[in-house]
């Protein structure tokens, strides 16, 4: 089973390395708001996707982290994850 899944990723990754997608405008709206936006205010933000509570529990658990880096820390990788975006939006 294991050798499967490595095989088809290895497959996709050959075949399919063109691939083009837009980025979800409500996905990078809650990457940033991961980075920058109050625990609270991220919660609502993520109640539109409906994921199960384990999931957003464990999101937030990681954003406690996030939260404790200094806002010069953040910036780099904000400006990391836009030019992701704009790359993959070309």
């Amino acid at each position: 089973m294991r050798l499967s899944v490595c095989l088809l990723l290895v497959v996709l990754a050959l075949c399919c390395y063109q691939a083009n997608a837009m980025v979800c405008p409500a996905l990078l709206s809650e990457i940033l708001g991961f980075l920058f936006i109050d625990e609270p205010v991220f919660k609502l933000q993520l109640a539109k996707f409906n994921a199960p509570p384990e999931a957003v529990a464990a999101k937030l658990e990681v954003k406690k982290c996030i939260d404790q880096m200094s806002l010069k820390k953040r910036g780099p990788i904000e400006v990391a994850l836009l030019k992701i975006v704009e790359k993959c939006n070309k």
